[in-house]
Formats: structure tokens, C-alpha cells, sequence
């Protein structure tokens, strides 16, 4: 549903004024080093015999399975292993100091979010969706997982939400239309931002130099702007973790990640 795409670009557009790293969650499939043009070889530091120092890209800290593991590789583990590694990373990277720690979780609402949930203070949760009513089933579970364990949801990011011909500038809503402002009305929280299906977005992120990165004035950047206002804000609403950490979750289905 774009969920890592969502997770990176607003690291990004946090990272403009903050301090900020990102967490990729996704023990099945990492993806952030990929979107962050890491090399394929890349493995963290080892402080101290035990600590893993972030790889820094584009000015933002981050650590991934895909630094410990072959990325060619599938790793087929069981849940053990999973929760194991996933509280590895979380606890034994070394952070330089923080504004924001931006959590990139697995699809669903496996063991991960709720291990997350039980170890961090967290100071909030994007639900990332595209508008099709398939979409939206795993998007709801997200909200009352969430919810469940205590933790505010900030609101939904209606991923994909229209498309513009780079031909004739017909703006057509492929996934359909509607469906974030019907899962934001059903729980009472806000529609963050609205990111286009745009050509830009996927060629920046193959590329491995995100679009903010790439073409800062891209029209396309103002929906991860303006979701990165949207969590600064709640940030300075009340009292909040010494790291604020956000976690990005969607559902299962989708053409990207």
C-alpha cells in the first residue's frame, strides 16, 4: 500500500528541521535500504561488541534486516526468530540522539506491532491505505490494533489516490475514490495527506534517491510535507516520549510498498 514509501518520504520531510532515523520493521521484506539507495552490501558498525551503528542516508539514520541478511535471500523464519530479530534491532541500535523515530511495521497485525507496542512508548500510528474497499479491510484492523494497545492514531494517508496523464493532465482516481475519508470518518481521525500515483514517485524510489531528494519541488512532495507538518504538530500538542516514535502500518494489498 506504499506504507514504506510513506515511511521514508516522511522521514524525509521531517529530516528538513529534525534529527531523525527509521526502523524498518519488515523482518519478511526490507525495503527502506532499497528506497534509501543503500548499497546492497552495506552492514552496520559494531560498538562495543554489541551495539549496530545506523546506516546515515539522505541526512536520516536507519537500520534494517536487509543490512543483517543477503536481501536475495527469503528469510523463512518463524515467529520466534522474527520477534527475536525485530528486538534486536529496536534495542541494539546504538541512535545517535533523536527528534523522531519514524517505525516502518510489517503488513497486518502480526507479532511485530504488538511487540512494538509493548517495548516503546509510542507516540503514534499513520494508517496507509489506497481508496479500494479491499485496501481498507487491513487498514481498519490497523486502527483497532492500535487502538487495542493504547496507542493514538494520528490519521490515514490515502495512498495512490488519483492519477494525472503526463499526456493530457486528465486526473483519474484509479483505486477509486473516497475510501480514506470513509475509514477516517469511521474512526474519527483526520485524512494526513493524499500522495498521487505519479511515475516520479516509483522512478525516484527504484533509483534509491527519494523524489524529495531528487526534485524538491516536485509537485508531488507537498502530500509527504504536509503529512510531516501534520506529525509535527502532535508532537508539539502535549507530552510526548524523549524520541517521538512513529509507526507507519498498511495492509496487504497494493501494487507497491
Amino acid at each position: 500500500m506504499g506504507k514504506s514509501t510513506t515511511a521514508v518520504n516522511l522521514a524525509l520531510a521531517l529530516g528538513r528541521g529534525a534529527r531523525v532515523g527509521v526502523l524498518d520493521a519488515d523482518i519478511h521484506g526490507p525495503s527502506v535500504p532499497t528506497l534509501l539507495g543503500v548499497p546492497a552490501d552495506t552492514r552496520p558498525r559494531i560498538i562495543g561488541g554489541r551495539q549496530m551503528e545506523p546506516i546515515e542516508a539522505h541526512g536520516v539514520h536507519c537500520n534494517s534486516m536487509g543490512f543483517l541478511v543477503d536481501q536475495r535471500t527469503a528469510v523463512v523464519w518463524r515467529a520466534p526468530m522474527i520477534i527475536s530479530a525485530f528486538n534486536q534491532m529496536l534495542k541494539e541500535t546504538a541512535w545517535p540522539e533523536l527528534d523522531y523515530l519514524v517505525v516502518d511495521l510489517p503488513p497486518g497485525t502480526g507479532d511485530i506491532p504488538l511487540s512494538l507496542s509493548q517495548a516503546v512508548r509510542m507516540s503514534g500510528a499513520v494508517i496507509v491505505t489506497t481508496p479500494q474497499d479491499l485496501a481498507l479491510l487491513d487498514a481498519r484492523r490497523g486502527v483497532e490494533m492500535f487502538r487495542k494497545v493504547s496507542v493514538p492514531v494520528l490519521g490515514v494517508v490515502e495512498n495512490m489516490s488519483t492519477h494525472v496523464c503526463s499526456a493530457c493532465g486528465h486526473a483519474e482516481a484509479i483505486f477509486g475514490s473516497g475510501g480514506g475519508d470513509r475509514l477516517a470518518s469511521d474512526f474519527g481521525v483526520p485524512v494526513l495527506a493524499r500522495p498521487p500515483l505519479d511515475k516520479a514517485i516509483r522512478e525516484a524510489s527504484d533509483s534509491g534517491t527519494p523524489l524529495l531528494v531528487s526534485e524538491p519541488d516536485h509537485p508531488a512532495n507537498s502530500a509527504w510535507l504536509e503529512l510531516a507538518r501534520a506529525v509535527a504538530e502532535h508532537g508539539d500538542s502535549g507530552p510526548a516520549p524523549e524520541t517521538p516514535t512513529i509507526t507507519i502500518v498498511g495492509g496487504r494489498e497494493g501494487p507497491e510498498k
